[in-house]
């Protein structure tokens, strides 16, 4: 019996049934029809559904196995990072061991676009790509666990109620970590943290490293088995962040009401813009691996912490909303080169910037500029060793 048939990610043997059964499913067709023909979907739909469902059906034809479904996936990522981004680079992976599996752990910004980017980054430098946690609160469609099961994501049960409900779910989630990476032999993409970091602040939840520790032998210190893992922070940084609108918000209604509630199928919307919208220039940074003598929960999100402030690449747009924000501009580099910041050189951006947040409502603004603002005080606060 299969221990983790519930959460994990589908076999080969189970990719081909899968596929069929969504190639037959009206509103999944339409949601990936909706990605690349928004307006045409929206106004055609009984036109767009028989058109993309033959569309898929010919892309699919030839998929029996996860690999092959991923090498289709692939060519969505080509024509979406060709189309929505300005640059995307990679560093860190040099000093990584390609035949080495690892638990990537990154700051976490955009729901589908992290792990995707992260996937991407290792295909093109020789790596094998991830399994990915996925909470089955984002499923709220059937079809949704569905792609992203076929994608080689497992299911973290966060709607899980009562301690005992709770618990059972943690250990089997951490246990399932540990089989990936020890006896499968497979990496795995992990968030810092539960829910995205919609003001900007990457902070590692120890309760993270809590449930991974839950796997561990009992004899078994938390640093050794942090070794065990090869646990490996990684910093991902856009340059425009797509929901930035939407996520000023829902900060906004958290501060004025202390609560926020979100729409029926709000995420699924979420993922969608975060694939569709600009992006302008991501930089993926992998770091060294946790190997320190780390002894509590609390010590490992710490370090976690220092190296993806410190790898996280900080665009011109940080540098604006900081000085918006403080008044100043930081005298840290900007870009993937590193180069020092000279607002005169960005003169065009800092006027589409300030459009932006014009855009927005005003009391959504400090918020705005807050999540573009905090990776710089972030940066400085680890520069200054906190």
């Amino acid at each position: 019996m299969d221990p983790f048939a519930e959460i994990r990610p589908y076999h080969d043997a189970e990719v081909r049934p899968v596929l069929d059964r969504l190639l037959n499913d009206r509103e999944c067709v339409l949601t990936i029809a909706r990605l690349r023909h928004p307006q045409l979907v929206g106004r055609l739909p009984w036109l767009m559904y028989p058109l993309a469902r033959w569309q898929l059906a010919r892309q699919l034809a030839g998929v029996a196995d996860v690999h092959g479904l991923q090498l289709v996936i692939k060519q969505y990522m080509d024509a979406m990072i060709e189309s929505t981004t300005t640059a995307f680079r990679v560093s860190g992976l040099e000093g990584l061991d390609s035949r080495q599996p690892w638990l990537f752990m990154s700051n976490h910004r955009d729901i589908a676009l992290d792990p995707a980017f992260v996937n991407y980054a290792l295909y093109h430098n020789g790596h094998s790509t991830v399994r990915i946690a996925i909470g089955d609160n984002l499923l709220s469609k059937p079809f949704a666990a569905d792609l992203m099961r076929l994608n080689k994501s497992f299911i973290v049960r966060r709607s899980a109620r009562g301690p005992r409900q709770v618990l059972a779910a943690y250990r089997q989630l951490s246990a399932y970590i540990l089989h990936s990476i020890a006896e499968d032999g497979c990496s795995i993409w992990l968030a810092q943290r539960e829910g995205r970091a919609k003001d900007g602040r990457d902070r590692t939840e120890p309760a993270i490293i809590k449930m991974l520790a839950m796997s561990r032998d009992r004899e078994q210190g938390l640093a050794e088995h942090i070794r065990r893992l090869h646990l490996v922070p990684v910093a991902i940084s856009y340059e425009w962040d797509p929901c930035d609108a939407a996520k000023a918000r829902e900060l906004h209604e958290l501060a004025r009401q202390g609560a926020y509630e979100k729409a029926e199928h709000e995420d699924l919307a979420s993922i969608a813009l975060g694939i569709t919208g600009n992006k302008g220039a991501v930089h993926v940074a992998f770091g060294q691996p946790l190997t320190e003598e780390l002894d509590d929960a609390e010590a490992v999100a710490a370090a976690l912490d220092r190296q993806i402030w410190q790898l996280y690449v900080l665009h011109a747009t940080n540098h604006i909303a900081y000085h918006r924000l403080h008044g100043r501009w930081p005298e840290l580099p900007c870009g993937s080169e590193g180069r020092a910041f000279d607002p005169r050189e960005h003169a065009a951006l800092i006027r589409v910037f300030d459009e932006r947040l014009a855009a927005m409502p005003e009391p959504h603004r400090p918020h705005a500029l807050a999540l573009y603002a905090n990776p710089v005080a972030s940066r400085l606060r680890a520069e200054a060793g906190g």
